[in-house]
Protein backbone atom coordinates (compact mmCIF):
# COMPACT_ATOMS: atom_id res chain seq x y z
CA UNK A 1 0.00 0.00 0.00
CA UNK A 2 1.39 3.37 -1.04
CA UNK A 3 1.09 5.84 1.83
CA UNK A 4 2.93 8.66 0.04
CA UNK A 5 -0.10 9.69 -1.99
CA UNK A 6 -1.81 12.93 -1.13
CA UNK A 7 -5.22 12.63 0.47
CA UNK A 8 -7.83 13.98 -1.92
CA UNK A 9 -11.21 14.85 -0.52
CA UNK A 10 -13.84 14.13 -3.16
CA UNK A 11 -17.07 15.95 -2.43
CA UNK A 12 -19.05 14.94 -5.52
CA UNK A 13 -18.78 11.16 -4.99
CA UNK A 14 -19.81 11.60 -1.37
CA UNK A 15 -22.81 13.75 -2.29
CA UNK A 16 -23.73 11.28 -5.03
CA UNK A 17 -23.60 8.40 -2.55
CA UNK A 18 -25.52 10.39 0.04
CA UNK A 19 -28.22 11.32 -2.48
CA UNK A 20 -28.49 7.70 -3.53
CA UNK A 21 -28.97 6.59 0.08
CA UNK A 22 -31.66 9.24 0.63
CA UNK A 23 -33.40 8.43 -2.66
CA UNK A 24 -33.57 4.78 -1.58
CA UNK A 25 -35.89 5.82 1.26
CA UNK A 26 -38.38 7.49 -1.09
CA UNK A 27 -41.10 5.23 -2.57
CA UNK A 28 -40.68 4.47 -6.27
CA UNK A 29 -43.98 6.08 -7.26
CA UNK A 30 -43.06 9.29 -5.49
CA UNK A 31 -39.67 9.36 -7.21
CA UNK A 32 -41.28 8.79 -10.60
CA UNK A 33 -43.71 11.65 -9.95
CA UNK A 34 -40.94 14.19 -9.34
CA UNK A 35 -38.42 12.72 -11.76
CA UNK A 36 -39.59 12.37 -15.35
CA UNK A 37 -37.90 9.64 -17.41
CA UNK A 38 -35.01 10.99 -19.45
CA UNK A 39 -33.99 9.93 -22.93
CA UNK A 40 -30.43 8.72 -23.30
CA UNK A 41 -28.47 8.72 -26.53
CA UNK A 42 -26.26 5.64 -26.44
CA UNK A 43 -23.02 5.82 -28.46
CA UNK A 44 -21.14 2.57 -28.98
CA UNK A 45 -17.77 2.41 -30.79
CA UNK A 46 -17.80 -0.12 -33.63
CA UNK A 47 -14.28 -0.03 -35.02
CA UNK A 48 -14.01 3.23 -36.95
CA UNK A 49 -17.73 3.94 -36.57
CA UNK A 50 -20.17 5.03 -33.90
CA UNK A 51 -23.42 3.18 -33.46
CA UNK A 52 -26.17 5.57 -32.23
CA UNK A 53 -29.29 4.44 -30.41
CA UNK A 54 -31.66 5.94 -27.86
CA UNK A 55 -33.06 4.49 -24.66
CA UNK A 56 -36.09 5.53 -22.63
CA UNK A 57 -37.80 3.60 -19.82
CA UNK A 58 -35.40 0.72 -20.34
CA UNK A 59 -36.30 0.33 -24.03
CA UNK A 60 -33.46 0.84 -26.49
CA UNK A 61 -33.91 1.52 -30.22
CA UNK A 62 -31.25 1.89 -32.85
CA UNK A 63 -30.91 5.20 -34.71
CA UNK A 64 -27.98 5.26 -37.11
CA UNK A 65 -24.38 4.22 -37.61
CA UNK A 66 -21.91 6.91 -38.73
CA UNK A 67 -18.19 6.99 -39.31
CA UNK A 68 -15.91 8.65 -36.80
CA UNK A 69 -15.18 11.38 -39.28
CA UNK A 70 -15.63 15.14 -39.30
CA UNK A 71 -17.62 14.86 -42.50
CA UNK A 72 -20.47 13.24 -40.57
CA UNK A 73 -20.99 16.19 -38.21
CA UNK A 74 -23.98 17.51 -40.17
CA UNK A 75 -25.59 14.07 -40.23
CA UNK A 76 -25.38 13.74 -36.44
CA UNK A 77 -26.52 17.30 -35.72
CA UNK A 78 -29.47 16.99 -38.10
CA UNK A 79 -30.51 13.71 -36.49
CA UNK A 80 -30.46 15.11 -32.98
CA UNK A 81 -32.00 18.51 -33.72
CA UNK A 82 -34.98 17.35 -35.80
CA UNK A 83 -36.40 15.04 -33.14
CA UNK A 84 -37.97 16.54 -30.00
CA UNK A 85 -37.37 13.30 -28.14
CA UNK A 86 -33.67 14.14 -27.99
CA UNK A 87 -34.06 17.73 -26.78
CA UNK A 88 -33.00 17.07 -23.18
CA UNK A 89 -31.30 13.74 -23.78
CA UNK A 90 -28.10 12.76 -22.03
CA UNK A 91 -25.21 11.31 -24.04
CA UNK A 92 -23.68 8.06 -22.87
CA UNK A 93 -20.61 6.43 -24.37
CA UNK A 94 -21.09 2.71 -23.79
CA UNK A 95 -17.91 0.64 -24.21
CA UNK A 96 -17.57 -3.08 -24.74
CA UNK A 97 -15.42 -5.47 -22.75
CA UNK A 98 -12.66 -4.97 -25.33
CA UNK A 99 -12.16 -1.35 -24.23
CA UNK A 100 -13.03 -1.66 -20.55
CA UNK A 101 -11.66 -3.94 -17.83
CA UNK A 102 -13.43 -4.81 -14.59
CA UNK A 103 -12.64 -6.50 -11.29
CA UNK A 104 -14.73 -7.45 -8.27
CA UNK A 105 -13.37 -6.22 -4.93
CA UNK A 106 -14.23 -6.99 -1.31
CA UNK A 107 -13.82 -3.88 0.85
CA UNK A 108 -14.61 -3.14 4.51
CA UNK A 109 -18.05 -1.75 5.19
CA UNK A 110 -16.47 1.40 6.64
CA UNK A 111 -15.29 2.36 3.13
CA UNK A 112 -18.86 2.80 1.85
CA UNK A 113 -18.83 6.60 2.02
CA UNK A 114 -15.55 7.01 0.06
CA UNK A 115 -15.09 3.90 -2.02
CA UNK A 116 -13.36 5.73 -4.88
CA UNK A 117 -10.73 7.21 -2.59
CA UNK A 118 -10.02 3.85 -0.94
CA UNK A 119 -9.65 2.14 -4.32
CA UNK A 120 -7.42 4.94 -5.59
CA UNK A 121 -4.85 4.12 -2.89
CA UNK A 122 -4.60 0.49 -4.11
CA UNK A 123 -5.14 1.08 -7.84
CA UNK A 124 -1.63 -0.05 -8.77
CA UNK A 125 -2.38 -3.43 -7.21
CA UNK A 126 -5.78 -3.87 -8.84
CA UNK A 127 -4.86 -2.71 -12.35
CA UNK A 128 -2.25 -4.01 -14.82
CA UNK A 129 -1.62 -0.37 -15.77
CA UNK A 130 -0.01 2.37 -13.76
CA UNK A 131 -2.49 4.41 -11.76
CA UNK A 132 -1.73 7.64 -13.62
CA UNK A 133 -2.50 5.96 -16.98
CA UNK A 134 -6.05 4.79 -16.31
CA UNK A 135 -9.47 6.23 -15.62
CA UNK A 136 -11.56 4.24 -13.20
CA UNK A 137 -14.96 4.17 -11.53
CA UNK A 138 -16.52 2.05 -8.80
CA UNK A 139 -20.00 0.67 -8.30
CA UNK A 140 -21.32 -1.01 -5.15
CA UNK A 141 -22.87 -4.32 -6.16
CA UNK A 142 -24.03 -5.51 -2.74
CA UNK A 143 -23.51 -5.07 1.00
CA UNK A 144 -22.77 -8.01 3.28
CA UNK A 145 -23.74 -6.72 6.72
CA UNK A 146 -22.92 -9.98 8.50
CA UNK A 147 -19.35 -10.00 7.20
CA UNK A 148 -19.18 -6.16 7.27
CA UNK A 149 -17.99 -6.06 3.67
CA UNK A 150 -18.83 -4.28 0.43
CA UNK A 151 -18.91 -6.07 -2.90
CA UNK A 152 -17.55 -3.40 -5.25
CA UNK A 153 -17.13 -3.54 -9.01
CA UNK A 154 -14.00 -1.73 -10.21
CA UNK A 155 -14.24 -0.57 -13.85
CA UNK A 156 -11.22 1.00 -15.54
CA UNK A 157 -9.71 1.69 -18.95
CA UNK A 158 -6.60 3.33 -20.41
CA UNK A 159 -6.66 7.10 -20.40
CA UNK A 160 -5.38 7.40 -23.93
CA UNK A 161 -8.23 5.32 -25.36
CA UNK A 162 -10.90 7.24 -23.49
CA UNK A 163 -9.44 10.60 -24.48
CA UNK A 164 -9.36 9.49 -28.14
CA UNK A 165 -13.02 8.46 -28.09
CA UNK A 166 -13.93 11.66 -26.25
CA UNK A 167 -12.15 13.73 -28.91
CA UNK A 168 -14.04 11.89 -31.69
CA UNK A 169 -17.37 12.64 -29.98
CA UNK A 170 -16.40 16.28 -29.62
CA UNK A 171 -15.54 16.34 -33.31
CA UNK A 172 -19.11 15.24 -34.07
CA UNK A 173 -20.49 17.98 -31.82
CA UNK A 174 -21.43 15.66 -28.96
CA UNK A 175 -20.71 16.52 -25.34
CA UNK A 176 -20.62 13.30 -23.36
CA UNK A 177 -22.32 13.08 -19.96
CA UNK A 178 -21.36 9.51 -19.00
CA UNK A 179 -18.94 6.79 -20.01
CA UNK A 180 -19.95 3.30 -18.92
CA UNK A 181 -19.22 -0.35 -19.58
CA UNK A 182 -21.56 -2.47 -21.65
CA UNK A 183 -21.39 -5.26 -19.07
CA UNK A 184 -22.41 -2.87 -16.26
CA UNK A 185 -24.96 -0.41 -17.69
CA UNK A 186 -26.24 2.35 -15.45
CA UNK A 187 -29.84 2.53 -14.30
CA UNK A 188 -31.09 5.82 -15.73
CA UNK A 189 -33.92 5.89 -13.17
CA UNK A 190 -31.35 6.48 -10.42
CA UNK A 191 -29.30 9.39 -11.67
CA UNK A 192 -27.67 9.97 -8.27
CA UNK A 193 -26.28 6.44 -8.19
CA UNK A 194 -24.63 6.30 -11.61
CA UNK A 195 -20.94 5.57 -11.98
CA UNK A 196 -18.97 7.47 -14.59
CA UNK A 197 -15.63 6.65 -16.21
CA UNK A 198 -15.49 10.17 -17.59
CA UNK A 199 -13.18 12.23 -15.35
CA UNK A 200 -14.58 15.44 -13.81
CA UNK A 201 -12.49 17.75 -15.99
CA UNK A 202 -14.08 16.26 -19.13
CA UNK A 203 -17.64 16.27 -17.87
CA UNK A 204 -19.95 19.07 -19.11
CA UNK A 205 -20.18 22.10 -16.87
CA UNK A 206 -23.50 22.68 -15.13
CA UNK A 207 -25.00 26.14 -15.51
CA UNK A 208 -24.68 28.36 -12.45
CA UNK A 209 -28.32 29.53 -12.48
CA UNK A 210 -29.83 26.17 -11.46
CA UNK A 211 -27.11 25.82 -8.86
CA UNK A 212 -27.95 29.22 -7.42
CA UNK A 213 -31.65 28.41 -7.33
CA UNK A 214 -30.95 25.11 -5.60
CA UNK A 215 -28.54 26.82 -3.20
CA UNK A 216 -31.20 29.43 -2.38
CA UNK A 217 -33.80 26.75 -1.75
CA UNK A 218 -31.38 24.83 0.43
CA UNK A 219 -30.54 27.96 2.42
CA UNK A 220 -34.26 28.69 2.87
CA UNK A 221 -34.83 25.13 4.01
CA UNK A 222 -31.93 25.37 6.46
CA UNK A 223 -33.27 28.67 7.79
CA UNK A 224 -36.73 27.18 8.34
CA UNK A 225 -35.25 24.13 10.07
CA UNK A 226 -33.10 26.29 12.33
CA UNK A 227 -36.07 28.55 13.10
CA UNK A 228 -38.31 25.58 13.92
CA UNK A 229 -35.63 24.23 16.24
CA UNK A 230 -34.65 27.48 17.94
CA UNK A 231 -38.08 29.08 18.40
CA UNK A 232 -39.33 26.56 21.00
CA UNK A 233 -35.98 26.80 22.76
CA UNK A 234 -36.20 30.59 22.82
CA UNK A 235 -39.73 30.47 24.26
CA UNK A 236 -38.59 28.02 26.91
CA UNK A 237 -35.66 30.30 27.65
CA UNK A 238 -37.99 33.25 28.22
CA UNK A 239 -40.13 31.15 30.57
CA UNK A 240 -37.02 30.07 32.47
CA UNK A 241 -35.86 33.68 32.75
CA UNK A 242 -39.20 34.68 34.30
CA UNK A 243 -38.95 31.83 36.78
CA UNK A 244 -35.38 32.73 37.65
CA UNK A 245 -36.46 36.34 38.35
CA UNK A 246 -39.04 35.08 40.81
CA UNK A 247 -36.60 32.66 42.35
CA UNK A 248 -34.00 35.42 42.80
CA UNK A 249 -36.39 37.28 45.10
CA UNK A 250 -36.69 34.25 47.35
CA UNK A 251 -33.03 33.38 47.06
CA UNK A 252 -31.94 36.26 49.33
CA UNK A 253 -34.06 34.97 52.20
CA UNK A 254 -32.83 31.44 51.57
CA UNK A 255 -29.22 32.63 51.69
CA UNK A 256 -29.85 34.44 54.99
CA UNK A 257 -31.36 31.30 56.48
CA UNK A 258 -28.44 29.22 55.19
CA UNK A 259 -25.98 31.71 56.69
CA UNK A 260 -27.64 31.48 60.11
CA UNK A 261 -27.75 27.72 59.82
CA UNK A 262 -24.04 27.64 58.97
CA UNK A 263 -23.21 29.86 61.95
CA UNK A 264 -25.25 27.62 64.23
CA UNK A 265 -23.45 24.57 62.87
CA UNK A 266 -20.07 26.20 63.52
CA UNK A 267 -21.05 27.10 67.09
CA UNK A 268 -22.41 23.60 67.64
CA UNK A 269 -19.17 22.08 66.36
CA UNK A 270 -17.07 24.34 68.58
CA UNK A 271 -19.19 23.44 71.60
CA UNK A 272 -18.88 19.78 70.77
CA UNK A 273 -15.09 20.11 70.52
CA UNK A 274 -15.00 21.72 73.96
CA UNK A 275 -17.25 19.01 75.38
CA UNK A 276 -15.12 16.28 73.81
CA UNK A 277 -11.96 17.85 75.19
CA UNK A 278 -13.54 18.16 78.61
CA UNK A 279 -14.84 14.60 78.70
CA UNK A 280 -11.81 12.99 77.05
CA UNK A 281 -9.89 12.86 80.34
CA UNK A 282 -10.99 13.16 83.96
CA UNK A 283 -10.59 16.55 85.58
CA UNK A 284 -7.64 17.46 87.78
CA UNK A 285 -9.64 17.14 90.98
CA UNK A 286 -10.50 13.51 90.19
CA UNK A 287 -6.84 12.74 89.40
CA UNK A 288 -5.61 14.32 92.63
CA UNK A 289 -8.32 12.48 94.55
CA UNK A 290 -7.25 9.15 93.01
CA UNK A 291 -3.58 9.81 93.87
CA UNK A 292 -4.55 10.75 97.44
CA UNK A 293 -6.43 7.46 97.79
CA UNK A 294 -3.52 5.40 96.45
CA UNK A 295 -0.81 7.10 98.53
CA UNK A 296 -0.21 5.43 101.91
CA UNK A 297 0.32 7.38 105.07
CA UNK A 298 4.00 6.47 105.11
CA UNK A 299 4.57 7.87 101.62
CA UNK A 300 4.55 11.43 100.35
CA UNK A 301 5.14 13.48 97.21
CA UNK A 302 7.65 16.22 96.73
CA UNK A 303 6.71 17.00 93.08
CA UNK A 304 3.65 16.46 90.88
CA UNK A 305 3.19 17.65 87.31
CA UNK A 306 0.13 17.06 85.10
CA UNK A 307 0.43 18.10 81.45
CA UNK A 308 -1.06 16.93 78.14
CA UNK A 309 -2.58 13.75 79.51
CA UNK A 310 0.51 12.66 81.44
CA UNK A 311 1.44 12.93 85.11
CA UNK A 312 4.88 12.98 86.71
CA UNK A 313 5.24 11.98 90.37
CA UNK A 314 8.33 12.41 92.59
CA UNK A 315 8.55 11.53 96.26
CA UNK A 316 9.61 8.99 98.88
CA UNK A 317 8.08 5.72 99.98
CA UNK A 318 9.22 2.76 102.08
CA UNK A 319 8.70 0.57 99.01
CA UNK A 320 8.22 2.42 95.69
CA UNK A 321 7.34 -0.77 93.75
CA UNK A 322 4.15 -1.14 95.80
CA UNK A 323 3.09 2.37 94.81
CA UNK A 324 3.82 1.56 91.15
CA UNK A 325 1.64 -1.55 91.44
CA UNK A 326 -1.22 0.43 92.99
CA UNK A 327 -1.07 3.04 90.19
CA UNK A 328 -1.10 0.35 87.52
CA UNK A 329 -4.21 -1.21 89.10
CA UNK A 330 -6.04 2.11 88.97
CA UNK A 331 -8.46 2.86 86.11
CA UNK A 332 -7.12 6.40 85.93
CA UNK A 333 -3.57 5.52 84.88
CA UNK A 334 -1.92 3.55 82.10
CA UNK A 335 1.64 2.83 81.04
CA UNK A 336 2.91 3.42 84.57
CA UNK A 337 6.68 3.09 84.88
CA UNK A 338 9.68 4.52 86.67
CA UNK A 339 11.04 7.55 84.82
CA UNK A 340 14.40 7.13 86.57
CA UNK A 341 16.03 4.48 88.77
CA UNK A 342 14.86 4.24 92.38
CA UNK A 343 17.45 5.54 94.90
CA UNK A 344 17.83 5.02 98.67
CA UNK A 345 17.79 8.02 101.03
CA UNK A 346 20.51 7.19 103.59
CA UNK A 347 19.17 9.65 106.15
CA UNK A 348 15.57 8.41 106.23
CA UNK A 349 16.00 4.94 104.78
CA UNK A 350 13.15 5.72 102.28
CA UNK A 351 13.19 5.02 98.53
CA UNK A 352 13.17 8.01 96.28
CA UNK A 353 11.11 7.46 93.10
CA UNK A 354 10.09 9.27 89.91
CA UNK A 355 7.03 7.76 88.23
CA UNK A 356 5.41 8.75 84.92
CA UNK A 357 1.95 7.62 83.76
CA UNK A 358 -0.66 8.41 81.12
CA UNK A 359 -4.08 9.60 82.26
CA UNK A 360 -7.10 7.54 81.13
CA UNK A 361 -10.75 8.03 81.84
CA UNK A 362 -12.62 5.16 83.45
CA UNK A 363 -15.64 4.12 81.40
CA UNK A 364 -17.97 3.98 84.39
CA UNK A 365 -16.98 7.35 85.84
CA UNK A 366 -18.15 10.63 84.29
CA UNK A 367 -16.33 13.92 84.37
CA UNK A 368 -18.77 15.33 86.90
CA UNK A 369 -18.94 12.33 89.25
CA UNK A 370 -16.34 13.70 91.64
CA UNK A 371 -17.85 15.77 94.42
CA UNK A 372 -16.48 17.32 97.60
CA UNK A 373 -17.92 14.46 99.60
CA UNK A 374 -15.91 11.79 97.73
CA UNK A 375 -12.58 13.55 97.86
CA UNK A 376 -10.21 11.61 100.10
CA UNK A 377 -8.02 13.02 102.74
CA UNK A 378 -5.26 15.34 101.50
CA UNK A 379 -1.90 13.96 100.54
CA UNK A 380 0.12 13.21 103.62
CA UNK A 381 1.92 16.27 104.80
CA UNK A 382 5.65 16.38 104.39
CA UNK A 383 7.39 16.04 107.76
CA UNK A 384 9.29 19.01 109.07
CA UNK A 385 12.62 17.21 108.68
CA UNK A 386 11.86 16.68 104.94
CA UNK A 387 11.16 20.32 104.12
CA UNK A 388 14.49 20.63 102.36
CA UNK A 389 12.72 19.73 99.08
CA UNK A 390 9.92 21.90 97.78
CA UNK A 391 6.56 20.21 97.12
CA UNK A 392 5.20 21.46 93.83
CA UNK A 393 1.83 20.70 92.29
CA UNK A 394 1.82 21.95 88.71
CA UNK A 395 -1.12 21.74 86.35
CA UNK A 396 -0.61 22.89 82.80
CA UNK A 397 -4.23 22.26 81.94
CA UNK A 398 -6.57 25.12 82.96
CA UNK A 399 -9.79 24.28 84.70
CA UNK A 400 -12.82 24.38 82.38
Amino acid sequence: MNLNKNVKIEIKPFLRWWGCELAFLIPIKVRQFFQAPRTAIIIQPMGEKFDFSYEINGVQKKLVTVARDISKVNVVQKLLSNDNRFKDAIFILRLSHHEVLSKTLNLPLAAQANVSQVVHYELDRYSPFQAEKVYFATRIESIDTEAAQLIVQLIFMPRKLLETLYADCKMLGISLDFVEAENFPNDLQQLHCLYNLLPPHLQPKIANTPRRIIAGLVMSLVFLIVASLTLPVWLEYEAVENLQTKIAKIDKEVKAVKTLQAEMDVIREENQVLINDKTATPNVVAILNEISILMKDDSWLSYLQYSEGQVQLQGESPKASNLLTDLEASDYFAKVNFASPVTQDKASGMERFQISAEITKPENIGSTDITTETIAEPISAIPADKMTEEAVIQNDTPEE
